[in-house]
């Protein structure tokens, strides 16, 4: 017995490292879309935008030791794909909203309002953002089921061997076995032109800002408490809006892309099995690689089948949806849980939030009825 004690620590140790190095690339569904799309249309170069994200993934493991995500912004991202904004307007909306976060992170007032909010809320914004994830998941998958269901079945894996190397092994198969597929239409459209149109500038920045603020600082705060427990006492709603202001004030005027610490990532790769610093060391490294390879890299990221990609989003969103605190609900809670989803489904997180308050609202007043005259129920739901 004494000669097998060494072994089993050591198995432990690589397990961990293999769900660490897999789960690192967990996020790339949401991540590949937005930088295949802008690189590819001229729009921002790949190394910078590679250089950030390998800068920003460097800060998460000094600064939490952990898998905090680093994504692409949505809304800008989406506005850099339908040609809305340039290189300039991109930068400039970019280091605005860094210059917006840092001093929102100066204050108390952003963790005072996060804890605020009640936790029906902000469940059921969780899990409408993980339904927009897997309904656009849905939407790559649908280009070619005969990709997606293999590659389904191979992360589908990850449920009973958390830490098996399963988004890793799903990658690289398609980039070896699978011919490249050809990038939307969109991406071989013509490149925004030059020049900064400051109402387009401040359209991107008054859609980015409630969405991060939500989803990259209040939920992401929440996803990470729940999945990260460890590394609680680092995260906090001021230092990701803090962390994420940095890296937009500093990077994306030198090219880089707008980037947050978006909930549905941290789902990703804690899905895929990434649990220390290991996960977002390895994306450093990755990224710098890529960095390296210049305007190469965009042929291997098109490599990557956009039904693979959305397989892998859709477990990021699946993930997001059904967290524990959607299961430890009070039966109360719930409908406020589902109304808030759906409407952050169908309107987006800032229609989400305002159902989910009114919804809340119309429960306490449900709840003081029921009660006849006691205090009413005041307490967050689980």
């Amino acid at each position: 017995m004494s000669s097998f004690t060494p072994w089993r620590p050591r198995r432990q140790t690589l397990a961990a490292l293999s769900g660490d190095i897999s789960g690192a690339f967990g996020d790339l569904g949401t991540l590949l879309p937005y930088v295949i799309a802008a690189t590819a249309l001229g729009v921002l170069s790949p190394r910078p935008v590679f250089v950030g994200l390998a800068i920003g993934y460097l800060l998460v493991a000094l600064l939490y030791r952990a898998p905090i995500a680093v994504q692409p912004m949505k809304a800008l991202g989406a506005m850099i794909l339908v040609g809305g904004l340039t290189a300039g307007e991109t930068a400039l909306a970019g280091a605005t909203l860094g210059l917006v976060l840092l001093a929102l992170a100066a204050t108390p007032y952003l963790g005072r309002a996060a804890r605020a909010l009640p936790q029906s809320v902000t469940v059921g914004l969780q899990a409408g953002l993980g339904l927009m994830l897997m309904a656009l998941a849905f939407e790559m998958m649908a280009a070619g089921w005969w990709l997606a269901l293999p590659a389904v079945a191979a992360l589908g894996l990850s449920w009973r061997w958390s830490r098996g190397p399963w988004a890793l092994v799903v990658v690289i198969a398609a980039i070896w076995l699978v011919p490249a597929d050809a990038l939307p239409e969109a991406v071989h459209s013509t490149p925004a032109g030059e020049g900064i149109s400051l109402p387009s500038v401040a359209g991107g920045i008054l859609a980015q800002l409630p969405l991060t603020l939500l989803n990259a600082v209040v939920v992401a705060t929440a996803v990470s408490r729940s999945l990260f427990p460890a590394a609680a006492s680092r995260v906090s709603e001021r230092r990701l809006a803090a962390s994420s202001g940095l890296l937009n004030l500093v990077l994306t005027p030198l090219g880089a892309m707008p980037m947050c610490h978006g909930a549905g990532g941290m789902a990703a790769h804690y899905r895929f099995g990434a649990r220390s610093l290991i996960a977002p060391l390895t994306m450093a490294a990755a990224c710098a690689l890529a960095a390296l390879q210049g305007s190469a890299v965009i042929t291997w990221l098109a490599a990557i089948p956009t039904p693979v990609v959305g397989a892998l989003l859709a477990f990021a969103g699946l993930e997001l949806t059904l967290s524990r605190r959607l299961f430890d609900a009070r039966p109360d809670c719930r409908p406020v849980i589902a109304a808030t989803a759906v409407a952050t489904l169908f309107g987006g997180a800032l229609i989400g939030l305002g159902v989910g308050l009114a919804s809340e609202r119309l429960r306490r007043h449900l709840v003081r009825r029921r009660a006849e005259g006691t205090p009413p129920d005041r307490g967050q739901c689980p």
